[in-house]
Parts: C-alpha cells; sequence; structure tokens
C-alpha cells in the first residue's frame, strides 16, 4: 500500500530513532513520530512520505505504553527541547545505552563491547546552571521570552523551564518588566532592529552566586542603574554584564563584554577544584553529573603521580585541573583566547603549578609541539566537540603512542568513527561508560579508554 501526506495510520511503537522518535510500520511502511513511546498504539498523520518510510505527527494515543509518563512541563511536546518526557526515566537509560551500543557496533564496527552501566542522574529536574533566552514579541504585540520551538525561531514563552534553576524567573520578570516600563524593543530576527536579543543566566551550584548577561543589539540599555537596582534585589546576584552582538545572524553570543556591576565572573567548583566562570565560558551544564563524568575519566586515566598527560579540547581547565590533582604534569589546549586565559587562573586559584595552556585548534598545537618541541604523553584526553577528532589529530596521537587515551565524547556517532580509527592503528577498546548528563532530552555523554595493545 502506498502512503502519501496527510493519510491517517495506526501504528504499534516498536523502536525509538536516535533523536527520542517513535518507529512503527504500516503495512511495512516505516514511520517515524515525534512524542510517540515505545508500546504505545497511535494515531498519526503523515506530514512527510517517502518511498519505504516517512514521518508522521502524533494524533492520538489510542494505548499508552507501559513506559509513557505524563511530562512535568506542559510544553514539553512544542520546545523540542526535552524529546523524552513522555518516557519513564528507566526507559530513557535504556534508550541512552542502546545508542551508545548501536553507533559502536554499526559505525565502529566493534563487537562484544566493554560497556559499564550507564550512570545516571539523581535530580532529573532544575540540573541546568546557564540558560540562554531569546526575547521578542508574540503575534498580540507583547513582550515574550522563552524557547524556539523545534526546528523554528517562534519563541514559545516559557520563564520557568522545568530543567532551569528558580533564579531564571526571577530574572526573566524583572528585565521584561524593565523593557515594558521603558518601552526598550525586543530584537527582531526579520529586520534586525530591536534593542534586547538574549538573556543569558548562569548559577553556581555550590555558591549559589547569579549572573545575568543581556545580549543587546547595541552597547548600553536605557536607565541601566535602574535595571541593576532591580536585579540586585535577587538573593546571589554575583554579576551582571553586556553582551554587544549587531550582527544580522542568529549567533547568540557577540565579543564584546561590559561589565554593568559586580565582576566579570561567578565561581563554582566540581568536586575539590573552583572555577572562575565568565559569560563566554564553556562550563558543564550540570554540576553534579561533571563531577561524576570527570570522576570515571580520572578513574580510567590511572594517575599515579609520575605521568605527562595532555588535555585536548580544554576549554577553561575543567578537566585539566582535575587531572591535574593526580598526575606530575598536564597540558591544555583550547581554541578559544578567553577560556584558556580563564584556566590560567582556574589553576592559580586552586594553586596547581603543574599545567601549562596552549591557545589553539588542537589538530595544529599538538603536532607542532610534539615534532618541533619533542613533548610527549603517557595519557592523552580528548573531549572534543560533537564534530568529533580531526584526522590530523588522531594522526599525531597515534604517534605519540601514549599508554591510554581517555575519550569524553558528547556524539556518540562520531565517537564510534574516532574510536574505529585508534583500534586500527594499535589501540583497543578496554571500556566504555554513558554518562547522563541532561536528562529528558536524547544527549548522552560517554567516558572510554582505550590502551595501547601489547600492555
Amino acid at each position: 500500500m502506498e502512503f502519501r501526506k496527510n493519510d491517517l495510520v495506526t501504528l504499534e511503537i516498536e523502536d525509538c530513532g536516535i533523536d527520542g522518535e517513535g518507529i512503527g510500520k504500516a503495512d511495512g511502511f516505516t514511520v517515524f513520530v515525534k512524542d510517540a513511546v515505545i508500546g504505545d498504539t497511535v494515531t498519526a498523520k503523515i506530514i512527510k512520505a517517502k518511498k519505504n518510510y516517512g514521518y508522521g505527527r502524533l494524533m492520538e494515543v489510542l494505548k499508552p505504553s507501559p513506559y509513557r509518563v505524563e511530562p512535568k512541563c506542559e510544553f514539553a511536546r512544542q520546545c523540542g527541547g526535552c524529546q523524552l518526557q513522555a518516557l519513564s526515566y528507566d526507559q530513557q537509560l535504556v534508550f541512552k545505552t542502546n545508542k551508545v551500543k548501536g553507533h559502536l557496533e554499526r559505525i565502529g564496527g566493534f563487537t562484544d563491547i566493554p560497556m559499564e552501566p550507564i550512570i545516571g542522574m539523581d535530580e532529573l529536574f532544575h540540573y541546568r546552571n546557564k540558560a540562554q533566552f531569546p526575547v521578542g514579541r508574540n503575534k498580540e504585540g507583547k513582550i515574550v521570552t522563552g524557547f524556539y520551538a523545534g526546528r523554528t525561531h517562534n519563541i514559545i514563552e516559557n520563564r520557568d523551564c522545568a530543567l532551569g534553576v528558580a533564579e531564571n524567573k526571577e530574572v526573566l520578570d524583572r528585565v521584561i518588566a524593565h523593557m515594558e516600563k521603558y518601552e526598550i524593543e525586543p530584537y527582531n530576527e526579520a529586520t534586525g532592529k530591536g534593542l534586547v536579543r538574549h538573556v543569558l543566566i548562569r548559577y553556581g551550584y555550590f555558591t549559589k552566586e547569579v549572573m545575568v548577561c543581556l545580549i543587546l543589539n547595541g552597547n548600553k540599555i536605557p536607565k541601566e542603574e535602574q535595571l541593576v537596582k532591580s536585579l540586585c534585589e535577587i538573593p546571589g546576584m554575583t554579576s551582571i554584564t553586556i553582551n554587544v552582538n549587531k550582527k544580522h545572524s542568529n549567533v547568540i553570543l557577540g565579543e564584546e563584554i561590559r561589565l554593568l556591576w559586580g565582576q566579570e565572573y561567578i565561581t563554582d567548583r566540581i568536586g575539590d577544584i573552583s572555577y572562575q566562570i565568565s559569560p563566554l565560558s564553556f562550563y558543564q551544564v550540570n554540576p553534579m553529573q561533571t563531577q561524576k563524568l570527570y570522576a570515571k575519566a580520572l578513574e580510567y586515566a590511572d594517575l599515579h603521580g609520575e605521568e605527562t598527560v595532555w588535555d585536548l579540547y580544554c576549554g577553561i581547565g575543567t578537566i585539566s585541573l582535575f587531572l591535574a590533582q593526580k598526575a606530575k604534569f598536564v597540558r591544555g589546549v583550547e581554541i578559544v583566547p578567553a577560556a584558556i586565559e580563564n584556566a590560567k587562573e582556574n589553576a592559580k586559584l586552586n594553586g596547581l603549578e603543574n599545567t601549562e595552556f596552549f591557545v589553539g585548534k588542537a589538530e595544529e598545537v599538538l603536532p607542532r609541539e610534539y615534532k618541533k618541541n619533542g613533548v610527549y604523553a603517557d595519557v592523552i584526553v580528548v573531549d572534543p566537540p560533537r564534530k568529533g577528532c580531526d584526522e590530523t589529530l588522531l594522526e599525531t596521537m597515534i604517534e605519540m603512542n601514549p599508554d591510554r587515551i581517555v575519550y569524553v565524547s558528547c556524539d556518540s556517532a562520531t565517537l564510534a568513527r574516532d574510536l574505529k580509527y585508534l583500534c586500527e592503528r594499535g589501540y583497543e577498546l578496554r571500556k566504555v561508560c554513558p554518562v547522563d548528563q541532561f536528562g529528558m532530552t536524547v544527549h548522552v555523554e560517554t567516558v572510554v579508554l582505550l590502551q595501547r595493545k601489547n600492555m
């Protein structure tokens, strides 16, 4: 039977795709249905049809799955940020484990994978220490802030995200009230006009410090003193800054930061290490799970105080300083100059003198230092962005021949590709541990230990 757009089909959801969508079949025709859960029987409307498969919109749950739960957030389906809120948490962990395992098998070609049990979360909501809220006007002309609907730039008004901290709503209420009182226009992406683009909020989970950064299509906001006075009534307020972004693009942050009040950073800690975090810093958004993630990386690194370690894609030194507690010497590499300055300051803050940090692309810095200056590594730790490691970097890692490579991944598909490359050139896969950093979403982190063969 041939299916076409707008056809209604009844499906038993038998599987789950990598983006959390339910998968069912109608007369051999595979349909991917967002918001459907394994075990559901649903009615779906075909919104896109190919020859052998299509995409459907969930119309009705005829028989709910035993794994289906009521989403905590009323905007869960519209927003698209929490793809798994309707799935019970134990099944979310099964999904994420299978996602990592499936990528390692299909892309990496691995069998008999040494998987450790996934490390789950204790607190499933209100765990994010950072949020970026776009500001705009709705169809009625009211100033709104919240999150973009999935695959659009339409703002769903929501100042109290179930994954964010309670302080977010207090900040947003005061910023919007200030804009309304002084007739300050939100940014309009279509015209490039308007002033307030985003509100960035960071929160120190252990210090209770609050940072507010207003991203503006201009250099200042009217009545700054009044806004500062209002925001300073929020307990823990530590840093209020302006970020200037006049570019007509969807890039959120510009490069210029101006301090309005307080200091340019907040401080938080992971384990025994304290970090200074600026508006531009990359810092893991779930500090409770990050401590577990880094503890696993440290366990796999197996440091005894005599090792030289390279930490590639080191950011503000988060993993580097964790490693420096146990290693003889740690060198970190990061492309963002401000992040390296943060890393150096963080090393001083923690009294760790056995570190050195380099600005540049990891695939350029490591080969240069290895070939020109003869540096070596007993252990290499990599924590790359989603695109994974550049092949030039992997080549240099093979040439340096460290005893162990610890790979911290935020994308299991590129992880599998890179592990295949390394394991075809002298390394073997020893341990794989998924870590759930972002409950209610399809995202999963993974820590992997590679050992040099014949060791």
